[in-house]
């Protein structure tokens, strides 16, 4: 059980990029639980669809997914001003040494790995907002 708030994300707008649909729906239930308005995507093209009309605060991407894997939906948010400063997370069952540090050096701002643990989701995905400036003072009472 996670030692955060059951209210934590409250108000909180959140894009899970994910095409394994056990995976998108165990971050969805959980994020939900925790407050959270949870928007979904199969890839990042669908992603960037949804950002023309949903503005949320973090987005949580998958690496490898068809039509446009995590690497590219990150390079395609730097590119435009109004998706430019959303922190993004990786979520990818490839943790391998150096792979924390070439997502963070392409823009992820960091990573989750897979498969999603429900016992343990929230409690690292708040540890890891709370290094983002803008988002870890909004986590204070968390």
């Amino acid at each position: 059980m996670s030692k955060v708030a059951r209210d934590v994300l409250t108000g909180w707008e959140v894009l899970v990029v994910e095409d394994e649909l056990d995976s998108q729906e165990v971050a969805k239930r959980l994020l939900k639980r925790y407050g959270a308005t949870v928007h979904t995507a199969d890839n990042g093209r669908q992603a960037l669809e949804v950002l023309k009309e949903v503005s949320p605060h973090f987005i949580l991407s998958d690496l490898s997914m068809p039509e446009l894997d995590g690497w590219g939906f990150v390079y395609e948010l730097q590119q435009d001003r109004s998706t430019s400063e959303i922190p993004i997370f990786a979520l990818t069952a490839h943790a391998m040494k150096g792979d924390r540090e070439r997502a963070i050096a392409v823009g992820f701002y960091n990573y989750l790995t897979k498969p999603l643990t429900p016992a343990t989701f929230i409690d690292d995905l708040v540890n890891i907002l709370r290094a983002v400036p803008q988002l870890g003072d909004k986590l204070a009472t968390a």
